[in-house]
């Protein structure tokens, strides 16, 4: 049987983090007396308090991704969230008072990001925040930077995580890890070349794009909304930014493409996206036994998968 975390042993994981990134903040100059955890999920969030800085340090991560490959997946990140604030794209962005860079402390990987007053009490819009992605994805177009291409799409850690997975009966059957490995199989070579995925949606223009739901990943502030949670930042089709949201906010996307004058989503990359990203929940049980509250999250996106034909057929060569 696979071993799971026990309450005490993540409670010292959150302990621990807290430690390091408190460190790493008085080594860089800040006063920090009375650190208060924000969020602890896949990441471990503090404000370091009294200092308007908050720290963020992934914690829960596939065994096959690296500190050293987090560091660089962070410096993206940091670099892309700091342009955007300079054109004057509404981001949480990088701690002015700490050098924009990632900080590596007792074996994790850390950045700083400025404090700002969260606005409560209110349900986030993900119909309003799906239909402003489009203009994020405008401005996203200019960036000068080099990205990896459907470095969110992680196709590595995917399929380490599928083969990690044929010891673990317990977190999925055996003829559902085989379907979700014949899946793959038409897939990977896609999401893991450009060449082959020009191959097989010609004309789709490939830019940065968010990576990680960014309809999702909308923070409320005090003096209005910003995007955040840029960790996945890519190279991609604007597609998989709404990977696996549904009609409503895909609907939503296409009013606020045709508002700023950009392309509509294509129904074959959306299908190929959302296959994408159907089995990266799939290959997500295996972060179970390091946060056990994620198989609440999983099994239903895991039983929809399993009801769902595989339909993805690319209109072009993929060879």
């Amino acid at each position: 049987m696979t071993a799971y975390l026990t309450p005490e042993q993540l409670a010292q994981r959150t302990s621990d983090a807290v430690s390091a990134v408190v460190g790493a903040g008085r080594d860089l100059g800040l006063t920090v007396t009375d650190p208060r955890v924000l969020h602890d999920l896949f990441s471990v969030v503090v404000h370091l308090a009294p200092a308007p800085v908050v720290a963020r340090v992934p914690t829960v991560l596939p065994d096959s991704v690296t500190v050293d490959s987090v560091t660089a997946r962070q410096r993206a990140e940091l670099d892309v969230t700091r342009w955007l604030s300079e054109q004057g794209t509404p981001v949480l962005r990088p701690s002015p008072l700490v050098p924009c860079e990632p900080v590596q402390r007792d074996g994790l990987s850390i950045t700083f990001w400025e404090y700002v007053e969260e606005r409560r009490g209110e349900e986030p819009d993900y119909v309003a925040n799906a239909e402003s992605v489009p203009a994020l994805h405008a401005a996203l177009r200019d960036y000068p930077g080099e990205l990896e291409f459907l470095g969110a799409a992680e196709p590595h850690s995917l399929t380490a995580a599928l083969e990690r997975l044929e010891e673990s009966p317990d977190l999925i059957s055996p003829h559902d890890l085989a379907r979700a490995r014949d899946q793959w199989r038409v897939l990977e070579p896609i999401a893991a070349s450009r060449e082959a995925f020009e191959r097989a949606y010609p004309g789709i223009g490939l830019q940065p794009i968010h990576g990680d739901s960014p309809p999702a990943n909308v923070f409320s502030a005090l003096d209005g909304d910003r995007h955040a949670d840029f960790e996945l930042v890519s190279l991609g089709p604007v597609e998989w930014d709404l990977a696996a949201l549904g009609p409503e906010l895909e609907a939503a996307y296409d009013r606020g493409a045709r508002r700023v004058g950009t392309r509509e989503l294509d129904r074959d990359v959306l299908a190929f996206v959302n296959a994408v990203g159907a089995l990266r929940v799939v290959a997500a049980l295996e972060l179970v036994p390091k946060l056990p509250v994620l198989a609440g999250f999983l099994n239903p996106a895991v039983d929809q998968w399993r009801a769902t034909p595989f339909t993805v057929d690319p209109p072009g060569p993929t060879d």
